[in-house]
């Protein structure tokens, strides 16, 4: 009876050791998660919005009518969907009181991006890919450095990247209304996913903005699941 008894503990003391691994293996997962609750890879993320008025201390309406459930902003708004700020032309925002780079937020979307067009590239290749097609699309040089610094560390180590930047799809979805109106608009955002394989996809067709004026500036982007 004895050797029955400890071989039974034995046995309860290895169950419940593989039942600890199992559960530490289970809780320790780490997902970096964004302020909003929402895993950092996912949603639409960090479309940021810079503004380049003609003058110091322009007063701009930002309002951004989204199709979907908002989950970050950075700064809060302080009317309906809408930022009210104060710009200089090196395109530094007040908001009460506090100065900002541009306005960030986040949100996960009740639509879906569609790549009829786009490209296949190789991870490797991500970086010069980004830097080309990024100044077509009418980003300048810390803008494009920015946008290369948050999403390259995401697609370089991929066999490749299927990208589609978003037009009319993106623009309905995330309508961006700003007062006074802009003279150059430029709103940037990359659907892309990771692939195994080369995907033969049509080549987009990306058109250069004129950049002059009173000059609006977004840029984000979503890794599609």
């Amino acid at each position: 009876m004895k050797r029955r008894s400890i071989v039974g503990i034995l046995l309860i003391a290895l169950l419940m050791g593989l039942v600890g691994c199992t559960s530490a293996g289970s809780n320790s997962t780490d997902r970096t998660v964004g302020t909003g609750g929402s895993p950092a890879d996912s949603g639409d993320l960090k479309p940021v919005i810079y503004l380049y008025p003609l003058e110091d201390n322009t007063e701009i309406s930002v309002r951004l009518d989204y199709d979907g459930n908002l989950v970050d902003l950075i700064p809060e708004f302080n009317a309906e969907n809408t930022w009210n700020v104060t710009a200089n032309r090196d395109g530094k925002i007040t908001f009460e009181g506090q100065t900002y780079d541009y306005l960030f937020w986040e949100g996960d979307p009740n639509y879906s991006y569609d790549f009829y067009s786009g490209f296949c590239v190789k991870g490797e290749d991500t970086e010069k890919f980004l830097n080309e097609k990024l100044a077509i699309l009418g980003l300048n040089d810390s803008e494009r450095a920015e946008f290369i610094e948050f999403w390259l560390p995401m697609m370089e180590k991929n066999p490749y990247n299927m990208v589609s930047f978003q037009g009319n799809t993106y623009s309905r979805g995330a309508k961006l209304t700003v007062s006074p109106e802009p003279d150059t608009l430029i709103r940037v955002f990359m659907a892309w996913y990771p692939t195994d394989r080369y995907i033969k996809i049509n080549p987009q067709y990306l058109e250069t903005p004129l950049r002059g004026g009173f000059t609006v500036v977004e840029w984000g982007g979503n890794k599609v699941k």
